[in-house]
């Protein structure tokens, strides 16, 4: 039970911080076997779901007030600034449902097993964010987003459908090259995983042996319970660092952990 509460714990930090909480828990559970004696290969996507479950869900009650007004403007279409920012989400969302949906066995079946190409894909990725960031004036706030700037930052999330480019990673740089400011740069990063990650996570439901849900119940509701305390931490941290920091120590970190793990993977 502490192998799952580790990976719980990873997923919370990872998912938002722009490290890729899918490289994170393949390879701490298959290179490095953590909680691989409890969960089997009929089961695992589906747990790490549970745990993307749990950190929507430490969104949604962070951002609840924001939400709630984004969500009640809906109704007035493009006429109110909170009304736009919610269909520009759904906009944005579609280009990462409709390719996760066509390729799904792809990602499952091939680019999750590969541990090199998710260690090479850490470190471009944590070179590029912080390069583009360094380099990208902060002149747009949220308020500011366009349906075109939303599109693009949209259709970058598909690229984080390959383990390791990182979610969060791939949309907070997209929206840096924008120009959007850091801080808004993530929140709506996060604003934009509620729907994608709500809409996987009905689709898995739809094709999950039912069985395997209720012999393993507890232990997905553990992961879910502690994903979701961990990112609640990590939303209110990130959001606090982005005020007055930029993504160095995230490049740094990227850099030297998919190093560790292409040697690690090569000499054992």
């Amino acid at each position: 039970m502490i192998s799952i509460i580790i990976l719980a714990f990873i997923q919370g930090i990872s998912e938002f911080l722009p490290i890729s909480s899918s490289a994170h828990l393949i390879i701490f559970r298959d290179l490095f076997l953590i909680g691989n004696n409890l969960l089997n290969d009929n089961i695992k996507m589906t747990f790490d779901i549970a745990l993307h479950l749990g950190t929507v869900l430490s969104i949604i009650v962070y951002f609840f007030n924001d939400l709630k007004i984004i969500v009640k403007n809906s109704k007035y279409g493009l006429k109110t600034t909170k009304g736009k920012l919610f269909w520009m989400i759904l906009f944005a969302t579609i280009p990462g449902a409709i390719f996760g949906f066509l390729f799904d066995d792809m990602i499952e079946h091939y680019f999750r097993k590969q541990i090199i190409l998710i260690s090479i894909s850490l470190i471009i990725m944590g070179i590029i964010i912080y390069v583009i960031d360094k380099h990208m004036k902060q002149e747009k706030n949220i308020e500011q987003i366009s349906f075109k700037d939303a599109l693009i930052i949209g259709i970058s999330q598909v690229l984080a459908l390959i383990p390791g480019l990182s979610r969060s990673g791939t949309t907070i740089t997209t929206a840096r090259l924008l120009k959007v400011n850091r801080k808004d740069s993530a929140k709506f990063s996060f604003y934009l995983s509620i729907p994608i990650v709500l809409g996987a996570t009905m689709y898995k439901i739809l094709k999950i042996n039912y069985y395997f849900l209720y012999s393993y119940m507890g232990i997905f509701l553990l992961g879910i319970l502690i994903s979701f305390t961990t990112g609640l931490l990590c939303i209110k941290y990130l959001l606090r660092y982005l005020s007055f920091k930029d993504y160095g120590i995230f490049m740094w970190y990227r850099i030297i952990f998919g190093t560790i793990i292409i040697g690690y993977f090569i000499f054992n």
